[in-house]
C-alpha cells in the first residue's frame, strides 16, 4: 500500500433513509463511519439487506444522503456539492455494478461502453487516440481489441464483468467501488476476476471499497473489513483482527458459517446462531468501543467486556 497518512475517503455518521408513505421509513443505513487510504483494499460484508450497496451508492452520489459527511480526496460530496466537487467526484471515483449485464447498455457496443467516459471528459485529442485506449484498457483486463466491436449479449458473464472493470478503469481513477461484482460469477471465474482486480491496484495504486458476503474473498482480496448489520457498522478492523478475534456475536455468527476446504473439520463445524431481536442488543444505544490496534466493536461497555470473556 502507497501512504497511509491521509485518507482518499472519509465516511462520518453515514445516514441513508427511504420515506416509503403513510409515516413509515426504512433506515436503511444508521451512522456508518469508516475511512479508505490510498492503494488499499477496504471490505465491507453483512448479510443481503444490511445496507451494503446502499452505503457505495451513496458515496458516489447514486442516492442523497439523508445525513452525516463524506469527504474524497479533500472535498465534502455529501450535500449539495460545488461545481469543483463533482468534477473531482466524476473524474476519480467509478464503480463496478453487481450484475454484469444490467449495468451495460445492451444498445451499445463494447467501444462505446468503454469509452462513454474518454468522450464526456474529453481525454483524447483524436479517434485513433481514443481506439487506441480501449484497445490498451481491453487488453488489460484480459480481452481482446477486436472484442470492442461486440455487444455485451456476445459476451460470457466473466466476460462482461470485466467490460465493467475495464469501463472504471479506463478513467484512472483513485477509488474503484466494487459493489458485489463477483457475486453473479462461477466460483472458477470469481477467483479469476479478484485476482484481476489485485494487479491492478499493484499496478495503478487505486483504492477498493470491496462490497460483498463471500467473507472468504473478503479476507483473501481486503486489508480491512467492516461488518455491517441492519445498517450499522458492528465490528471494524484488519482482516487479521477480524478473522483471529471476532467480538460481536453477529460477527462470530459469519465467521462460523463459513465452509471449511478440510471434511474432517467440517464434520465437526458448529455454526454460532444470531437473532438480533432476541438478543437484548440495541445497536441504537452502543458506541464504537476500541479493543486494541484499529479493532473497534459496538456496543456498550459492559457488552463489549462480556462478549470478550465468552
Amino acid at each position: 500500500m502507497t501512504d497511509r497518512s491521509t485518507p482518499i475517503l472519509q465516511v462520518e455518521n453515514l445516514q441513508q433513509h427511504f420515506p416509503m408513505g403513510h409515516g413509515y421509513t426504512v433506515k436503511a443505513v444508521n451512522g456508518v463511519s469508516f475511512e479508505i487510504y490510498p492503494g488499499e483494499t477496504y471490505g465491507l460484508v453483512g448479510e443481503s439487506g444490511s445496507g451494503k450497496t446502499t452505503i457505495g451508492r451513496s458515496i458516489i452520489r447514486l442516492y442523497n444522503p439523508t445525513g452525516g459527511r463524506v469527504r474524497f480526496l479533500g472535498q465534502d460530496i455529501s450535500g449539495k456539492m460545488s461545481r469543483g466537487a463533482r468534477a473531482v467526484l466524476r473524474k476519480n471515483m467509478q464503480m463496478i455494478f453487481q450484475d454484469p449485464m444490467a449495468s451495460l447498455n445492451p444498445r451499445k457496443k463494447v467501444a462505446d461502453i468503454i469509452g462513454e467516459g474518454l468522450d464526456i471528459q474529453k481525454r483524447f485529442s483524436s479517434r485513433s487516440e481514443r481506439e487506441e485506449m480501449i484497445a490498451a484498457m481491453l487488453k488489460k483486463v484480459g480481452l481482446s481489441p477486436e472484442h470492442a466491436a461486440r455487444y455485451p449479449h456476445q459476451f460470457s458473464g466473466g466476460q462482461r464483468q470485466r467490460v465493467g472493470i475495464a469501463r472504471a478503469l479506463i478513467m484512472n481513477p483513485q477509488l474503484i467501488i466494487a459493489d458485489e461484482c463477483i457475486s453473479a460469477l462461477d466460483v472458477s471465474i470469481q477467483a479469476q476476476v479478484v485476482n484481476l482486480m489485485k494487479d491492478i491496484q499493484q499496478e495503478t495504486g487505486c483504492a477498493y471499497l470491496f462490497i460483498a458476503h463471500d467473507l472468504s474473498m473478503v479476507k483473501y482480496i481486503s486489508d480491512r473489513i467492516g461488518v455491517l448489520h441492519l445498517g450499522y457498522l458492528v465490528e471494524s478492523g484488519t482482516k487479521e483482527e477480524i478473522f483471529s478475534n471476532p467480538i460481536h456475536p453477529y460477527t462470530r455468527s459469519l465467521l462460523s458459517a463459513i465452509p471449511r476446504p478440510n471434511p474432517e473439520i467440517e464434520k465437526h463445524r458448529r455454526s454460532v446462531q444470531y437473532d438480533y431481536a432476541s438478543s437484548g442488543i440495541r445497536y441504537d444505544q452502543g458506541t464504537p468501543q476500541h479493543v486494541g490496534g484499529t479493532h473497534r466493536v459496538l456496543g456498550t461497555r459492559e457488552e463489549v467486556e462480556r462478549w470478550r470473556e465468552k
